[in-house]
């Protein structure tokens, strides 16, 4: 039975069902919004907050920009005044990932709304965590409107970030799939990671950890524009990896993440080589494709897709991984590794803090088994699986 999360936090404040509704109705209020910050009419967070009465002051747009306006994934925005409602939005991604005090005078709280996807290199968490440092420094309240977690809450994946690789796509140690909902990984930054702000989270209603998104019931509205389906999300936390090498992700094509390849690849020995692997819950199909742009622009590429079945079985990051590891062995002499700089990061390369450190790109080299290097991970979950249970909302 399909399960109706009929609502999330959002809708819960600005009908007043939650405790907080009529204390922030006084208050001056920031909002970090993105296209996907709706309610379950689909009318948009800044005009459904507008409307219920709270006094918005100011947008704040992360990576993509407030209105999604941005394509690709390091294109990055300006300052400007809101077509809709006209009030001033400031960037947060470009030059100024953090918001300033100046952004932050004269406000009370600062709502965060953006859909995130359950995985350590999406930036919104990053976006997220830094605005609750800019909040506890200015001593402005932090107020989390919660939202499920599309690809579910019951499984972590991947490795957890080491020391060394921070980068905007990793600022704290937390495993790659990461299995919490941003009021959770809210709560957690705040007292794990000594942020320290004065934090509300205000929970979405109905969902559980084991539910995906096709299960809530919600309407989808891609957080960004190279996630454009539910199902884009499902095979995402392992395929971004791909952006770390010179192979295409899919991007300039409409299925992002769910296509892959490279002009060199011979299409049929990789599903043959990955068929052999018996990775759960997928099927690749042998396919070509030719991007419109970023990689591969333009040119024929030999590649596969991956349709996934059992989404509950599916590991996206085991899969990626003997996805590389089967490249490397089909094409030594083409396969490599992108340069950076890649998110701001101008040295480490990208591969490194997309995994977290240096032992997928190091094992990959070697020829190391997938099993062998998944194997090491499995310590740094726990250890971050038994961190953050006390932090869990559902």
């Amino acid at each position: 039975m399909t399960l109706t999360v009929s609502h999330a936090g959002l809708d819960r404040l600005v009908s007043g069902e939650a405790a907080e509704s009529e204390d922030l109705r006084t208050k001056r209020l920031g909002l970090i919004a993105h296209p996907a910050s709706v309610t379950s009419d689909l009318t948009h967070a800044a005009d459904a907050i507008g409307n219920a009465g709270y006094d918005l002051r100011a947008l704040f747009g992360p990576q993509h920009g407030a209105r999604g306006e941005k394509q690709d994934n390091m294109i990055e925005s300006d300052h400007y005044s809101d077509p809709a409602t006209g009030i001033p939005v400031h960037s947060l991604y470009g030059e100024t990932r953090k918001p300033t005090p100046t952004m932050l005078d004269g406000l009370d709280a600062l709502l965060f709304d953006l859909q995130d996807v359950g995985v350590r290199v999406y930036t919104f968490i990053w976006t997220m965590a830094l605005a609750m440092e800019a909040c506890a420094e200015a001593n402005v309240r932090f107020v989390v409107l919660d939202r499920p977690n599309p690809i579910g809450g019951a499984r972590r994946e991947g490795p957890v970030l080491r020391p060394g690789y921070k980068s905007f796509v990793g600022l704290h140690p937390v495993p790659l799939r990461h299995g919490l909902t941003c009021g959770e990984m809210a709560r957690w930054l705040n007292e794990e990671r000594g942020i320290g702000c004065d934090l509300t989270v205000i929970p979405c209603d109905g969902w559980e950890r084991s539910r995906l998104w096709p299960d809530t019931g919600l309407p989808w509205v891609m957080p960004s524009p190279n996630l454009p389906t539910p199902h884009s999300c499902v095979v995402y936390p392992g395929m971004v990896l791909l952006e770390g090498t010179n192979l295409s992700e899919g991007r300039g094509t409409t299925r992002p993440f769910e296509l892959f390849g490279a002009p060199w690849l011979d299409p049929t020995a990789l599903t043959t080589r990955l068929t052999d692997a018996h990775l759960p819950g997928v099927h690749l199909r042998p396919c070509h494709f030719e991007p419109t742009f970023q990689k591969h622009a333009g040119t024929l590429c030999g590649g596969a897709q991956l349709h996934v079945p059992d989404p509950h079985a599916f590991e996206p990051v085991r899969t990626a991984v003997e996805i590389l590891v089967a490249a490397r062995a089909l094409a030594p002499h083409d396969f490599g590794w992108r340069q950076p700089p890649y998110e701001y990061e101008e040295s480490l390369p990208p591969i490194d803090i997309l995994w977290g450190h240096s032992g997928l790109r190091e094992g990959v080299q070697d020829g190391v088994a997938t099993d062998e290097i998944l194997e090491g991970e499995k310590a740094d979950l726990e250890a971050f699986d038994a961190s953050v249970e006390r932090y869990l909302l559902y």
